[in-house]
């Protein structure tokens, strides 16, 4: 949440000439409306099985660059099916992430006292994104331009056009895949780049 996971994600998908995916985006074409409303008619137990549908078809449908939801790295399932892949958590402070998402944004799990409450979820939800991550950017005061440099040096890929940013990372063992990013309430991924 906050992190920028779509801007990110589309940039780094052109910036690599492929294509991009985001699983939010899934959801909402699934389900035929909005994702706050999926939680207010239906609960938050049935946006996650959606979540779990729209994550496990991108995966196996998808090849370029797809971005997760912030939940989505907590189902055991869905760690599973990201490991071994490139996944980059996209790590943001509550200071940036609540100037990104606003405090009147349409986000369910943050509707009452939103920072402490994002302060919670990330704590549960950080030991869970670096699991799974090859990499982790941080995308504090930087730009999403930035952000994408960083992980396309991280991970070592081949750009089909260059942007001559600087990078800051912290590298894990890399691989081939297009980046996998989960999306985060202070990270967010880009699947093939929490």
């Amino acid at each position: 949440m906050g992190v920028g996971k779509s801007t990110v994600g589309a940039l780094l998908a052109d910036r690599l000439g492929t294509g991009y995916r985001d699983t939010d985006a899934d959801i909402e074409v699934m389900a035929g409306r909005p994702i706050p409303e999926i939680f207010i008619d239906e609960g938050e137990a049935h946006f996650r099985e959606l979540e779990r549908q729209a994550v496990h078809a991108a995966v196996v449908e998808h090849s370029g660059v797809l971005s997760l939801g912030g939940g989505a790295i907590m189902d055991s399932g869905t760690r599973k099916l990201l490991a071994g892949l490139p996944v980059v958590f996209l790590d943001v402070g509550v200071n940036d992430a609540m100037k990104r998402v606003g405090l009147n944004a349409p986000r369910p799990l943050l509707a009452v006292n939103p920072r402490q409450r994002w302060r919670e979820l990330m704590e549960e939800r950080r030991p869970l994104y670096t699991e799974v991550a090859r990499v982790v950017v941080r995308t504090d005061e930087r730009t999403p331009e930035d952000v994408s440099d960083a992980v396309v040096e991280a991970l070592d890929l081949p750009s089909a056009r260059p942007s001559g940013h600087g990078a800051v990372a912290e590298p894990r063992p890399t691989g081939s895949d297009s980046p996998r990013t989960p999306g985060g309430d202070g990270g967010s991924g880009t699947g093939r780049t929490s």
